[in-house]
């Protein structure tokens, strides 16, 4: 459990926010074209986030500012497999929906 928290907290988030968006990666494979393994695979990476999660909860225990630091991370690396990866278009207003999420981390981790 040591070692857990030694592990700054929002190391863990991002690993949870990877997670998260590889589970959506997943997800969109899956609705091109459902195969059962992709649902095997869905539901071991989401269960992975949740265990990256854990520690950093545990170690920040503000619910409000991990939950809402996590929740704009995994948006943005969503956000980033759909852009790179699958070629999903972007306007103006999802960019500065993007610049605010990223000014609420900034302002979320220095709380």
């Amino acid at each position: 459990m040591k070692f857990l928290l030694s592990i700054n907290y929002i190391i863990w988030l991002v690993a949870s926010a990877i997670f998260f968006a590889v589970g959506e990666f997943l997800s969109k494979k899956f609705s091109l074209s459902p195969k059962f393994l992709y649902v095997i695979l869905i539901l071991i990476i989401y269960s992975l986030g949740v265990l990256a999660w854990l520690p950093a909860i545990l170690q920040k225990n503000q619910l409000s500012i991990v939950g809402t630091m996590w929740s704009v991370l995994s948006l943005f690396t969503t956000i980033l497999i759909g852009i790179l990866i699958f070629g999903e278009k972007l306007n103006i207003i999802g960019i500065v929906g993007i610049i605010f999420a990223i000014i609420s981390i900034v302002l979320l981790s220095i709380s």
